[in-house]
């Protein structure tokens, strides 16, 4: 076993590949008085049920509901709705069963149902076309109405939909449908099944007989799961056992039917999700350009040639009756812009319409409609009458699109820079690696060259000084030291040597290594973060709905205050209300009244609003990940602002986490081999790090034996925050603290508490070890401070944090660690649900309260707290209820997070800002309340070009936290040398 932290959180990601972040709420899990949770029994692993809800007829029915299950012992949340008859809820299967919340469903006076078990399935869907916040929502309620889905959820900035769904009423296929039929297009990007999944390109198929032949091939290969052919690209997705088969197997069964006359390869990744995003950006540039060539002469007619001799009267040459050669010039080039390089804005409004809402396109599809239909209509009236002057608008409108597409283009390629930082960790795995091949002596018969995606379990891959690792594995052979930073942000090289984790992407440094590849592709720990990120990026913070809200009566509310200008300012001059001498001369009052109604129509920007939160919160996750610190979504990073108090564990996270025994005193006569033993054998059934400590330290006393295993251990019994209790050889012995003896009453003499004592004020945890009800010796058991615990305590009192420090040990050496490191309130002696409790009544007290740990027993107050920092070192069940994980172990990074998420949520409040201040300020100036006392107005084109300004303003906001810098603090503590590794 690897000695060093990183290998235990590699452990973690390569085990887990069912993590996935889950938001975070402010409803605590309830654990029923009196239950006492052992260690190795601690029920934290989280589920999720959904509910069929029937009676419910509006929302105070549902907050019944929802307070009836949040009364129930082990809840962790439930959502109640009303307009689709459902709950979803997520649980603690040790606390409480199915049956038991339909059942509190049903005494509140309506009828619950399960509808669904371990059936239910997610995946994540590109979404195309979608333009502001109101199309977001819309999609989302759209996807949320469709029978068999349970949950949805729908990101604007990442134009992604994450799905749960019940695969017996509905498929993947039907959803993409249904999606598309709502008036957007739908990519599937992945599904749950996606760990073993692989896609091969075909060359050699003659017909679509051959292509069956070999689907039919695949089909009896062993560990193949599922296959789907589509003949027309020549191409197979294939899923299957990983454990079982791999890639390769799959290539060889494929070459050699039909004679080896098929060669299969992986299917071009240039597909999915960064295909779109580079064809959409081409597309948005092409279809500027192409704006450009008709606009340049329209604009050129309209503004600039009317003043050049020569070139003005070519131009007011009449055609048909008043109809001048400029005006038909317009309209032809105009009207491509309109209705060909603008059809997307008409798409997007009929979209948006016939679900009964309205977006940015329909704002804008309205604001040129306006002035291109006026133009025409004056055009043809110029043409029909032998008197009439016609002023055309042809230029505003196609400047308008002009501006806008301009504007959509640099949002798209800013919006490109947000998701980075996922894109880079992405790039880590090489292209290639070398594959090794083994004779029956372990002697190395062949080196082949291959695509890293083709790897597959247990094969040994040789990794060179300067290359990267190809795989997550062991290393079996050779000894090296490797470049972790891309992944951890741990600058120092990590010393790698046999039975060591190494992880994919990292760099080797300076010597050769031999890695069996443990977990490949989706399974890989690199690919665990990036799909920790990516669903992360999902989660909506709180405050997003600040712009959800609004975004519900945005557009309406633009589209009558436009209507409302126009009108104020047609019947203002209708009816001289003010002097004619403020018409420009070449419109009349009406002509005048329109532009006004038009500039404030394109002028508003609900994109802006609807960009501010997620964007940030997309590079605040990026850039928390590329320096260690996994964010588990928006919810975590803006509870992590406001935190002002934080629980801190000991054990673990104060202190480096591994405890030695220092001393043993022995009170009865007894060979020191025979007690260590007894004690051994008791302790190495626990998983907490004292035992672990105490069979480590045994160890020596066996290493001369032949035989090194542990007697049996009969009736073994863990007391969580005391000790254990077991049958060694028919001895009964108790190891554990003072409080253990006591419950247990064997006595404890003078002696012992002596040296209990002088153990304590030593800053060491004592154990005290009972054979046959007999106190036979006391272990003394220290655990070194983090270096950097004291400095990290100071730094978070300058940031107005309060620390407090709970822990299991005994008061005397929490308190001589508590002195150490600087913190005044202390809570020992602590059990799970205590600590939890501890975390409850903060909270009461109004705190923000951010809890870290690294052991199972942090789990409850983990969950309890309003952030849950987890140890990246910890242990699995901890990690996975935590919603920020500090990968390098490093307690600086808890000044990270919180320094990180202070400096996003101020982001995202000057991006509201921003965004609510352009609306606010530059709709009444569009309206024309400067244009009585300054003869200011903003003509419709300029309108547009600052709208499309807005959002690319507020996403080039949110682009600065990528060059987010920690404390100054921090950086002096590591020049010192006060780091832990």
């Amino acid at each position: 076993m690897a000695t060093n932290f990183w290998s235990l959180t590699c452990t973690w990601f390569q085990n887990n590949s069912n993590l996935l972040p889950r938001p975070h709420y402010p409803s605590m899990p309830k654990y029923p008085a009196g239950i006492s949770l052992p260690e190795n029994r601690l029920p934290t692993n989280e589920s999720t049920a959904f509910f069929s809800v029937t009676g419910m007829t509006c929302s105070a029915c549902a907050g019944s509901v929802e307070k009836a299950i949040k009364r129930l012992p082990g809840i962790r949340e439930a959502v109640v709705d009303v307009l689709n008859a459902k709950a979803r809820v997520q649980f603690y299967p040790s606390f409480i069963n199915l049956d038991r919340i339909c059942e509190a469903i049903n005494d509140v006076g309506f009828e619950a149902s399960i509808v669904n078990d371990d059936m239910i399935e997610r995946c994540r869907i590109h979404i195309i076309g979608m333009t502001c916040t109101s199309c977001s929502k819309t999609l989302e309620s759209t996807i949320q109405a469709i029978r068999g889905v349970q949950n949805a959820q729908v990101a604007l900035a990442t134009e992604e939909a994450e799905v749960c769904f019940d695969p017996r009423i509905l498929n993947y296929n039907q959803l993409l449908q249904a999606i598309e039929e709502s008036g957007f297009e739908a990519l599937l990007i992945s599904t749950e099944e996606d760990v073993s999944k692989i896609q091969l390109q075909v060359d050699g198929v003659r017909s679509e007989n051959s292509m069956r032949v070999i689907g039919s091939s695949l089909e009896a290969l062993p560990g193949v799961l599922g296959i789907n052919i589509d003949p027309a690209l020549s191409k197979l997705s294939l899923s299957y056992k990983p454990n079982v088969t791999g890639p390769r197997n799959i290539i060889q069964v494929i070459e050699s039917t039909g004679s080896g006359r098929f060669k299969a390869t992986i299917f071009p990744e240039e597909q999915g999700r960064e295909a779109y995003k580079k064809e959409e950006i081409k597309q948005y540039y092409r279809s500027f350009l192409w704006s450009l060539i008709f606009t340049i002469p329209v604009f050129l007619s309209s503004m600039v040639f009317t003043y050049i001799p020569g070139i003005k009267d070519v131009l007011d040459a009449k055609i048909v009756n008043m109809m001048t050669v400029g005006e038909l010039l317009r309209w032809v080039l105009s009207s491509p812009v309109q209705f060909i390089i603008g059809r997307r804005f008409y798409t997007g409004s009929y979209k948006a319409l016939r679900h009964g809402s309205a977006n940015m396109d329909v704002l804008i599809g309205l604001g040129t409609n306006a002035a291109y239909f006026y133009s025409v209509y004056m055009v043809l009236r110029s043409a029909t009458s032998s008197d009439f002057k016609a002023t055309d608008f042809f230029e505003t409108s196609s400047m308008l699109i002009s501006f806008i597409l301009l504007g959509k283009y640099l949002e798209v390629l800013a919006k490109g820079k947000t998701s980075e930082a996922i894109v880079k960790l992405m790039k880590l795995v090489p292209e290639t690696a070398t594959l090794l091949t083994f004779d029956n002596d372990g002697n190395v018969i062949r080196k082949e060259e291959i695509d890293s995606r083709l790897i597959q379990k247990n094969d040994v891959i040789k990794v060179i000084p300067g290359a990267k690792v190809a795989s997550d594995g062991v290393v079996v052979w050779g000894q090296s030291h490797v470049n972790e930073s891309m992944i951890t942000g741990e600058a120092k090289p990590v010393a790698k040597r046999t039975d060591d984790t190494v992880i994919g992407g990292t760099l080797n440094e300076n010597g050769v290594l031999h890695v069996r590849a443990t977990h490949v592709g989706s399974e890989s720990a690199l690919s665990q973060i990036v799909r920790l990120v990516e669903s992360a990026q999902m989660a909506k913070a709180p405050v997003q709905k600040i712009a959800d809200r609004i975004s519900k009566f945005f557009v309406p509310m633009v589209i009558v205050l436009s209507l409302t200008t126009w009108l104020v300012w047609f019947l203002t001059g209708k009816y001289g209300g003010y002097p004619k001498s403020w018409i420009p001369s070449s419109m009349d009052s009406c002509e005048l009244a329109l532009q006004f109604g038009i500039s404030v129509m394109v002028i508003a920007c609900p994109c802006a609003l609807g960009l501010a939160t997620p964007t940030a919160v997309m590079v605040a996750t990026g850039v928390g990940a590329s320096k260690g610190v996994l964010i588990k979504g928006g919810q975590a990073l803006e509870s992590a602002h406001k935190v002002n108090c934080i629980v801190f564990d000991k054990t673990g996270t104060l202190t480096v986490g591994k405890p030695v025994v220092v001393n043993t005193k022995l009170l009865k006569n007894m060979v020191l081999k025979e007690f260590y033993e007894l004690v051994a054998a008791t302790e190495v059934n626990s998983e907490h790090p004292l035992a672990k400590a105490i069979v480590e330290y045994a160890k020596k006393f066996k290493e001369e034996d032949n035989n090194q295993t542990w007697p049996e251990a009969l009736d073994f019994i863990s007391i969580t925050g005391h000790g254990v209790k077991a049958i060694v050889q028919n001895k009964e012995v108790v190891a554990g603290n003072k409080s253990l003896m006591l419950d247990q009453n064997i006595f404890i003499p003078l002696e012992a508490e002596e040296i209990l004592k002088e153990i304590e004020e030593m800053a060491q945890t004592g154990i005290l070890v009972s054979i046959d009800r007999k106190l036979t010796g006391v272990l003394a058991i220290s655990d070194a401070l983090k270096p950097s615990a004291r400095d990290v305590i100071s730094i978070l009192e300058a940031m107005k944090v309060k620390s407090i420090m709970v822990t299991g040990d005994n008061w005397g050496t929490a308190k001589s660690i508590a002195n150490e490191v600087g913190i005044d309130d202390i809570i020992a002696v602590a059990k799970p649900d205590m600590k939890a409790e501890e975390v409850k009544r903060l909270q009461s007290l109004g705190h923000t309260v951010a809890m870290v740990g690294d052991g199972i027993n942090d789990s409850p107050a983990l969950v309890a707290a309003d952030v849950g920092m987890a140890i990246g070192a910890g242990t699995d069940i901890a990690i996975e209820a935590a919603d920020i994980v500090l990968m390098k172990s490093n307690l600086e990074d808890v000044i990270t997070a919180i320094d990180l998420s202070r400096k996003t949520f101020s982001r995202i409040r000057l991006n509201y800002i921003w965004a609510l201040g352009y609306n606010l300020l530059s709709i009444p100036i569009a309206a024309g309340v400067l244009f009585p006392s300054t003869q200011f107005r903003l003509p419709p084109w300029i309108a547009g070009a600052a709208m499309a300004a807005s959002s690319v303003s507020v996403v080039c906001s949110s682009l600065q936290l990528k060059y987010y810098k920690r404390p100054k603090k921090l950086d002096t503590l590591e020049i010192q040398g006060i780091r832990v590794v």
